[in-house]
């Protein structure tokens, strides 16, 4: 058991180990879906479709995102068209984009990207960027899924990935737990009413949990390329430090191992305890 869309970037610096995994799976190439993203550091690199692939190991990408609007995305978005056209990646999206960002990237495209990858959910429905995305047929894609639970017996987050299916939404939950992977299956043997759905609706509070361009903020990193690149031996860098807390470290050891934690406190993002005591990133590369 097991997924067959795999969603990556050049920022969770695992495109390699993806690679040799869907090598090893003994699974066709044409039936497993592979997305990854291009951090701002590479839009203007002409090279940067070209090192994914590379570093996958694939002769394409099934969907190529820009990660974030940030740094020079109209050059990003550029190669991402010249890859379209090239076949080396078969569908454009981009992350993050919303407001006057997403109505740039309209204005100025030759093709019109099919998917946005946002956060969506109950509690942040995206209805203002819907009224942009659903005229262009472009997918919203769901990067943020959570009590109708006990009548449809199903567990709540069930439900949740239930109503994003009916919303027409994609989305990309993800698990190491054989049973949590086995119930994200199994949602196609039930349909919520239109009554269940309009009291989903009801819970929308209109907030995010997460805001992108607020990361890119207090990262700091997007005009650099991933510290730990070039760092085989033992390396610790910072990253930032605001009012002398540390924010950002990423630490790699001989065995070529690296660990990115990116801790931010609770008071950035002005949430409370239940909703977000603290963020945080933890990725593991192994190389």
């Amino acid at each position: 058991m097991g997924y067959r869309l795999v969603d990556t970037a050049h920022l969770y610096f695992n495109e390699e180990a993806v690679g040799r995994a869907i090598k090893e799976s003994g699974v066709k190439r044409e039936e497993i879906f592979v997305s990854t993203k291009l951090w701002p550091c590479d839009f203007e690199n002409e090279n940067a479709v070209e090192e994914s692939l590379q570093r996958l190991g694939l002769d394409y990408i099934d969907l190529l995102f820009l990660h974030q609007p940030a740094g020079n995305y109209m050059a990003g978005y550029k190669l991402l068209e010249k890859a379209y056209k090239e076949g080396k990646i078969k569908a454009i999206g981009i992350s993050n984009f919303e407001g006057k960002h997403i109505e740039e990237i309209l204005a100025n495209c030759e093709y019109i990207p099919q998917v946005n990858q946002v956060e969506c959910h109950p509690y942040y429905t995206q209805e203002e960027l819907r009224k942009v995305t659903e005229p262009k047929n472009i997918k919203i894609m769901s990067w943020f899924p959570l009590e109708l639970a006990k009548k449809y017996n199903k567990t709540n987050a069930q439900i949740i990935l239930k109503w994003h299916i009916q919303m027409g939404f994609l989305v990309i939950p993800g698990s190491k737990n054989v049973d949590h992977i086995r119930d994200n299956f199994n949602i196609f043997d039930f349909v919520l009413t239109k009554e269940d759905m309009a009291k989903i609706e009801t819970v929308n509070k209109h907030k995010k949990y997460l805001r992108g361009e607020t990361l890119i903020k207090y990262f700091h990193i997007h005009s650099h390329r991933p510290p730990y690149v070039n760092h085989p031996t033992r390396k610790k860098v910072l990253l930032k430090r605001t009012n002398q807390r540390t924010i950002g470290l990423i630490s790699a050891d001989r065995s070529n191992k690296a660990t990115l934690l990116l801790t931010i406190s609770r008071s950035k993002f002005k949430s409370s305890a239940k909703d977000l005591s603290s963020l945080i990133f933890e990725v593991i590369i192994q190389g």
